[in-house]
């Protein structure tokens, strides 16, 4: 069997940087065994499958383990493929998921808007043991929150964000829960980093399904509906994102950087 396959770099400023997804395009579903074992080929942290409908595309998001429920960065570079190589001229992409219905995908001058539920995170009562070893952090969150099986670790500074030094054999132990930390941002409006070892993503380089999260607590804390953050990661990302009613708006450039067949 011959895959379709692109690579494409997302919430990318330029050239090796951003997060790297690849979108496979199916004729029909592979069982989820094939899929993992093609996500795994990919080695990156996301593979988002892509099966053509009637009018619009279902679609589904893997890493090198696992299924996911959300994927912000492979959802984009899907929506690259769809609006600049398979229906070029279209200015919206539409994607049914499993867990959370309907996605799109829109250009917005040079960047692609993409259209998520937000997600609401509420204070955590009690810190799990070990979590403040687990991100290598010098002192306590001022804040520690909770949302969708991720803790989201509030620090006072981006210098905190930046120099945290996690170990994943600890934060792959809070597992079913993932680990997020933020912070205001000395340029942006916040910054951020996530790690979710357990999943097959020691660090990931931009997290477009956690900014639904951060968006929310931002808007409310800042008093801003409009935000820009950027992601502390090696490669880097930079996103603009968008509270609207119980909608997040992130937008971001995106890059193509492959493309060919995988065979498999």
């Amino acid at each position: 069997m011959r895959i379709p396959l692109f690579h494409v770099n997302a919430f990318a400023q330029g050239p090796y940087s951003g997060n790297p997804a690849a979108v496979c395009l199916l004729d029909s579903w592979l069982d989820d065994a094939w899929l993992r074992k093609v996500a795994a080929e990919n080695n990156l942290s996301a593979t988002a499958f892509l099966m053509r409908g009637t009018d619009r595309y279902q679609l589904r998001w893997f890493t090198t383990r696992c299924e996911i429920r959300l994927c912000g960065h492979a959802t984009l570079a899907a929506g690259l493929v769809v609006l600049d190589l398979l229906q070029p001229g279209q200015d919206k992409a539409q994607f049914e998921t499993r867990h959370l219905g309907l996605l799109t995908v829109g250009r917005a001058g040079n960047f692609f808007a993409m259209d998520f539920p937000a997600l609401i995170p509420q204070q955590c009562a009690n810190q799990p043991p070990g979590l403040r070893a687990a991100l290598g952090l010098e002192t306590d969150p001022a804040e520690l929150l909770e949302v969708n099986e991720t803790y989201i670790v509030v620090l006072a500074n981006q210098r905190m964000v930046a120099s945290a030094a996690p170990d994943f054999s600890r934060i792959e132990k809070f597992h079913p829960h993932v680990v997020a930390i933020t912070a205001p941002g000395e340029q942006e409006d916040f910054v951020s980093r996530y790690f979710a070892p357990s999943y097959g993503v020691p660090e990931d380089p931009v997290t477009g399904s956690v900014h639904c999260a951060l968006t929310p607590y931002w808007s409310r804390r800042l008093g801003k509906t409009q935000l820009d953050a950027r992601q502390l990661s090696d490669r880097g990302g930079q996103l603009q994102c968008e509270l609207v009613d119980q909608r997040v708006i992130l937008r971001g450039r995106a890059i193509l950087t492959i493309q060919g067949t995988l065979t498999i």
